[in-house]
């Protein structure tokens, strides 16, 4: 006698088979997006843009905060104020450690907070010439 071990999983897809949920999928009979082509490190990003229908300006939330990382000493260069240059850093940490912590949509971050205080010495440096 053959004893069948059914999981859970196995069953909710064989009951939705019976029910014909996966019948007439839209993809049904078409290739994998990307069969047979070299693997793209960036497939996901190219993926989400296809599907949530951006543009080259529009990226997930993680890449803008990477971004405003790099762009952080041009963005203070163009500040009036060290209280601007505070708030902004203040701002900018903060979208980093929700990255970090994987609270916004994107790839994970592995970037350090900025010391405010270099920013500003730095900030004012520039500011003086």
């Amino acid at each position: 006698m053959v004893h069948w071990y059914e999981s859970s999983i196995d069953r909710q897809l064989r009951e939705a088979t019976e029910r014909g949920e996966f019948d007439n999928l839209s993809g049904a009979g078409k290739p994998l997006v990307g069969y047979g082509e070299e693997y793209d490190e960036d497939w996901w990003v190219k993926d989400w843009l296809r599907r949530e229908g951006g543009g080259a300006s529009v990226i997930p939330a993680s890449l803008a905060v990477r971004r405003a990382a790099e762009d952080l000493p041009e963005t203070v260069a163009g500040l009036r104020s060290e209280q601007a240059v505070r708030e902004h850093v203040a701002e900018l940490n903060e979208r980093i450690e929700k990255a970090r912590r994987g609270l916004i949509d994107g790839p994970p971050v592995v970037l350090p907070l900025f010391d405010v205080d270099e920013v500003l010495e730095r900030w004012r440096r520039a500011t003086s010439r």
